[in-house]
């Protein structure tokens, strides 16, 4: 547990920014899925998907540029 709040205390502000994206994301796929499909249930189930993995790389994508800011 000590591990998991020590990555979150040295990680907060892009953590924070990650979390904003993934909400923006989530709403521009809901809405791009369902004026696509017609289904709010397809716009939903596309909007969650994507955007999480999207989140994910995108953390690590901040990580890289911090690093190589850093340099």
């Amino acid at each position: 547990m000590a591990n998991i709040q020590r990555f979150v205390d040295c990680n907060q502000k892009t953590l924070k920014k990650t979390f904003s994206y993934y909400i923006m994301h989530i709403t521009v796929a809901m809405l791009v899925g369902y004026f696509v499909t017609g289904s709010l249930t397809m716009a939903i189930a596309l909007s969650l998907l994507e955007p999480t993995v999207q989140a994910v790389a995108f953390f690590f994508h901040e990580k890289v540029w911090e690093k190589k800011s850093a340099q």
